[in-house]
């Protein structure tokens, strides 16, 4: 039983613990600015695909495919297994603009369960 009901439980996730998320993978983001060794780099790939694929099927429940799509262009984008080569100056930029993303969705989402 349990086998069959945990596929579902795991996008099972309230406004609290989404917002942690958010801000987890944005402070992770946000050290990708600083020099740090190479495997750092493919590690916070690899969470950040993860995390933006399940933000995107988050919002595509909610109804807000905007949001859903630019959350699963960023999960195509950092996801570590077909390397996409856009130069240290431009992962940079995209680091800051998904770290700002994250973090006034998870204002918003706080605003929103007060």
């Amino acid at each position: 039983f349990f086998a069959l009901y945990f596929p579902f439980t795991i996008f099972a996730i309230n406004h609290s613990m989404m917002r942690n998320i958010q801000l987890l993978i944005a402070a992770l983001l946000l050290l990708c600015l600083f020099n740090l060794p190479y495997g750092f780099y493919i590690l916070i790939r690899f969470l950040s695909a993860l995390a933006f694929a399940f933000f995107a099927y988050h919002y595509y429940e909610k109804k807000k495919e905007t949001i859903a799509i630019t959350f699963g262009a960023l999960a195509l984008l950092f996801q570590p297994f077909f390397k996409i080569a856009i130069g240290r100056e431009l992962w940079i930029l995209v680091d800051i603009i998904a770290a700002a993303l994250l973090i006034i969705l998870a204002i918003k989402e706080k605003k929103q369960s007060s």
